[in-house]
């Protein structure tokens, strides 16, 4: 079983107890492209404090992220996830690109 899968099951079964963070959240409906829960423990979106504290470099981590999921899509479980992860971050620094200006 992999981490996520691991924090996955516990998170299922904390909400099955009642207990947890966030036992309100549907593990099963969950958007693990688009919004995934466990990036937001505190209040903050973990895309925007890497931002922060990447700030010129941030193209650069997408650019990363980008290479990473496309690398290893066809390596795991759910490949279709990954490529929609990779497509996030493409859509994230295209959108950094066009507010720079650059078109």
């Amino acid at each position: 079983m992999s981490r996520h899968e691991d924090y996955m099951k516990l998170m299922e079964d904390k909400e099955k107890e009642g207990k947890g963070g966030n036992a309100k959240i549907k593990w099963r409906n969950v958007d693990m492209v688009n919004n995934p829960p466990h990036y937001n423990q505190t209040g903050i979106e973990c895309i925007h404090a890497i931002s922060a504290a990447t700030d010129k470099g941030f193209r650069y981590y997408l650019q990363g992220n980008i290479m990473k999921y496309l690398w290893r899509f066809d390596y795991k479980d759910k490949p279709i996830e990954d490529l929609q992860k990779a497509k996030w971050y493409l859509d994230k620094l295209i959108e950094e690109v066009m507010a720079d200006g650059k078109s």
